[in-house]
């Protein structure tokens, strides 16, 4: 178990909320790797978390707040649905949700989209995450070229999951990437620099050209 899950999740429930690891936390968690990065999702609004957290608002109007706790840098995100990604990185709606199964349909991969509740519950929507990480398989959600057409550093992500991880595609996936890289010319280039840094961190070499 893990001590700021457990704090954090006990104060989202004295305060009538949930909180869920989702992400790289999951993974870590599941693969019985220490968290090194924190990403929480919650049926808490931004504003109902400011009133009981002391939390960097930043992100607000896209439902993301952060903060520090015990030297840890963490993201709490709120359940929400997505419509129109019209500048290939940020949707133009946000609905808040209180569902896991609507919310995990805006995300990336099967292994992304694997849900922890307070008591270490596993919750899968897809029914291929758990069954993905074990059996090392990268999986979009959506049709590929859907998604990354809705967010194009989704092919950077795909790269670094695969190496990081050790995956493999189910199909012709890298090839369709890898012809649709000219999408990264649409983000912002701090992100891409970012992207680079994590993939650099995780020891990422045979996809060097597309993080340039």
């Amino acid at each position: 178990m893990d001590e700021i899950f457990n704090y954090l999740s006990n104060t989202f429930i004295l305060n009538g909320f949930s909180l869920f690891m989702i992400g790289s936390s999951s993974r870590d968690y599941l693969l019985n790797k220490e968290i090194s990065d924190y990403d929480f999702v919650t049926d808490a609004t931004p504003t109902e978390i400011e009133k009981f957290l002391n939390v960097d608002s930043t992100f607000k109007k896209f439902g993301v707040v952060k903060l520090k706790y015990m030297g840890k840098h963490i993201d709490i995100a709120t359940l929400r649905m997505e419509n129109d990604y019209i500048d290939n990185r940020h949707p133009s709606n946000i609905t808040f949700v209180k569902d896991i199964f609507l919310d995990y349909k805006r995300r990336d991969f099967t292994i992304n989209c694997i849900y922890i509740d307070y008591k270490y519950n596993v919750i899968d929507p897809t029914n291929m995450g758990v069954k993905d990480l074990k059996n090392k398989i990268l999986r979009f959600i959506k049709p590929i070229e859907i998604s990354i057409a809705e967010d194009p550093l989704r092919i950077l992500r795909a790269f670094r999951f695969k190496e990081q991880y050790n995956l493999a595609f189910v199909g012709n996936e890298e090839e369709i990437l890898f012809k649709h890289k000219d999408l990264l010319n649409k983000i912002n280039k701090q992100k891409i620099l970012e992207e680079r840094s994590k993939y650099k961190k995780v020891g990422g070499k045979k996809y060097d050209e597309l993080f340039k």
